[in-house]
Formats: C-alpha cells, structure tokens, sequence
C-alpha cells in the first residue's frame, strides 16, 4: 500500500460586506488542482500554529496583512497523490491592495456565486459551512 503524503492547510475566508475573495491557483502537474479555484493560504510549518501560518502565508502569496478570525470547519481531503486537513478561519483584509504573486486570477463573489467556480475539491467542502 503506497503512503501518501499528509499536509495540514489553513485557509483564509476572506469577506468584504457580503463578497468572498476567490483565488485561482497556478498550473500544475496536478490536473485535479491545477487553475482550480481556492480560498488562499497554505501549509502549516513545522510547530507552526494556523493564525501563523495564515499570516505568513498571505503575506508571501498576496503581499497583504490579513487579521484572522474564528474557526470556521476543518475537512479532510483525500487526492490521488496527498491527502490535506484543510482548516479554515473567517479573515479580514488589510490596508491596501493585495497583488497575485501566487496565483492567476482572483474574483470576489457573493455567496450564491461561489458554487459556479471550479474549486479544488477540499475547498468546494468549505462552502457548505458558509
């Protein structure tokens, strides 16, 4: 039986009044993700907790602040190659523009809009908490 990796990921809920931020990733070997839609974020490191990683992860991929809120859900994914624990938090912008230094495209969608992107599967499961 072959042991798949195992990642532990936050995600950043993004709101402003009733929009959600919607980033689409870059291309991929991963057909199954590759320019999928996703709430941003990313893998926790090593003793990392998730509002440090959310932080520092947004900071890198979208050169923002962001102020991390409440637990949303966590969920478990299983793909082909890896399996993630996805945890998501409710999050506020900063100050500013945010820039894609990560990804292709980004949308801010209310929530009746969001079930019309193509998003990673882990991240099509965070929309039934919202």
């Amino acid at each position: 039986m072959e042991n798949k990796k195992h990642y532990h990921v936050v995600a950043a809920v993004i709101t402003d009044g009733d929009k959600y931020l919607c980033m689409q990733r870059c291309r991929s070997t991963h057909d199954y993700i590759s320019e999928h839609w996703e709430f941003p974020g990313g893998k926790n490191e090593e003793g990392e907790s998730d509002h440090h990683t959310l932080v520092r992860e947004i900071r890198e991929e979208m050169d923002w602040d962001v102020y991390v809120g409440r637990k949303i859900c966590t969920v478990v994914q299983e793909y082909p190659d890896f399996t993630i624990t996805l945890t998501a938090y409710y999050c506020k912008g900063g100050d500013g523009e945010f820039k894609l230094l990560d990804h292709l495209d980004y949308k801010w969608l209310t929530r009746e809009e969001l079930d019309s992107l193509n998003w990673t599967e882990g991240d099509r499961k965070l929309l039934t908490y919202l």
